[in-house]
């Protein structure tokens, strides 16, 4: 898997839209891939950054398997203002998109480091992240919560456990564009917890979905801004491997925020739109003690106390 390294920095993060939005300028961050000024007087081939791995975290970014919208979508576009994809849930393939997912995760070996799923709180991200992240569908009569329920969605497909797996979480901040798709808009929560049981719902504050409106589309510059805010929060996670399952818009538009100081190709990697069920790796750097973690890993190198022991001085 390849990694890019994003550090953040508090009020200073420099993004490149189609006008640049002066608002995000002045709340978010800067994100800088290549080394200081100096080092790079020094030797032209110095572009790396040096950083605490304790104020790094790796996540994990995937869009959700194919949905009902996708299908209908791509035929015709007006029919995302359709109140028939309403919570769009996945189609068949969608499903062996998932299930594809699901052998790389334990293939790769990310089930066993993953250590929280962060999922935006609609039909068809949460179905892909319980399918790629959850445990199986049975869990040998073990009395665990379930992950989804049986058939969930029209899906066809047995329940699934939470045994042996990260606790998930859903959370409104990376959720699609909102606003006048049907597809976008959500249900009351009081509806999705029979659906998904497992799933933690506690961030969410609002029962109904207030906001999405009829009328009116969330700004491109605004989703940026929300997708920054919702890096900000990842930093401030104990986790330190973290999966998001959200969607494509979503992703295209918070990524198209940083990478400015990147490398053009490493711009252009980290901005291309995601595919069904595409997952990619990003570690992101806390450069603003954002966060509050301490290393594990940190020795500080005491030595025994005794009348034989060398001393500290050269």
């Amino acid at each position: 898997m390849a990694y890019l390294h994003l550090p953040l920095n508090i009020g200073q993060l420099r993004v490149r839209l189609s006008p640049p939005p002066p608002s995000i300028r002045r709340r978010s961050e800067r994100l800088l891939c290549s080394s200081s000024s100096k080092l790079s007087e020094m030797t032209s081939s110095a572009n790396e950054g040096l950083y605490p791995l304790h104020r790094s975290k790796t996540i994990h970014l995937v869009r959700h398997a194919q949905g009902v919208h996708n299908v209908a979508g791509e035929k015709d576009h007006s029919a995302y203002m359709s109140e028939e994809l309403f919570d769009a849930h996945l189609t068949p393939l969608g499903w062996k998109q998932v299930d594809n997912l699901r052998k790389h995760v334990h293939a790769s070996g990310l089930s066993k480091n993953i250590e929280l799923v962060v999922v935006s709180p609609l039909l068809r991200t949460m179905q892909t992240a319980v399918g790629a992240f959850g445990g199986e569908a049975s869990a040998n009569g073990i009395d665990v919560p379930l992950l989804m329920a049986e058939n969930t969605g029209s899906s066809n497909r047995p329940a699934i456990s939470s045994l042996s797996c990260p606790p998930f979480i859903a959370m409104e901040l990376c959720r699609e564009h909102l606003g006048v798709h049907p597809c976008d808009r959500r249900r009351s929560i009081s509806e999705y917890k029979p659906m998904f049981p497992a799933i933690d719902f506690s961030l969410i504050e609002n029962e109904d979905d207030v906001l999405w409106t009829k009328d009116i589309r969330e700004k491109d510059e605004d989703l940026a801004a929300r997708g920054v805010k919702f890096m900000q929060w990842l930093l401030t996670r104990e986790e330190e491997e973290i999966a998001v399952v959200t969607h494509s818009g979503f992703l295209y538009h918070m990524l198209g925020a940083y990478g400015d100081d990147c490398h053009p190709t490493l711009k252009k990697e980290m901005s291309k739109h995601f595919s069904n069920c595409e997952l990619r790796s990003m570690v992101i750097v806390d450069r603003s003690m954002i966060g509050s973690d301490t290393s594990k890993t940190n020795f500080p190198g005491k030595i025994p106390s005794g009348a034989d022991v060398p001393s500290d001085a050269v």
